[in-house]
């Protein structure tokens, strides 16, 4: 797994709507600042990045988002899916 660093560009979970007018997706980001985890210290494994999140509408920018590689839950980080070539 690669080691989060300010300038990578990472996928960010949106949480979408409770009525589901618009869906959880995943957008482009960019990590801007390597955060510790709210309160003292991370749990074992978690890592917290600072966001700037590029949206079809505008930019979000958001600190301590939590790194989600298996569920991709919304308002969570992951690393970009690889792509396979034709």
């Amino acid at each position: 797994m690669p080691r989060p660093a300010v300038g990578r560009v990472v996928h960010y979970t949106s949480y979408g709507t409770p009525g589901g007018e618009y869906h959880s997706e995943c957008r482009a980001a960019l990590i801007t600042q390597l955060d510790p985890a709210p309160g003292d210290t991370p749990e074992p494994g978690q890592v917290f990045v600072g966001l700037a999140v590029l949206n079809p509408t505008g930019l979000f920018f958001n600190t301590c988002v939590l790194q989600d590689e298996e569920d991709h839950t919304g308002g969570t980080w992951h690393w970009p899916e690889r792509v396979e070539e034709d």
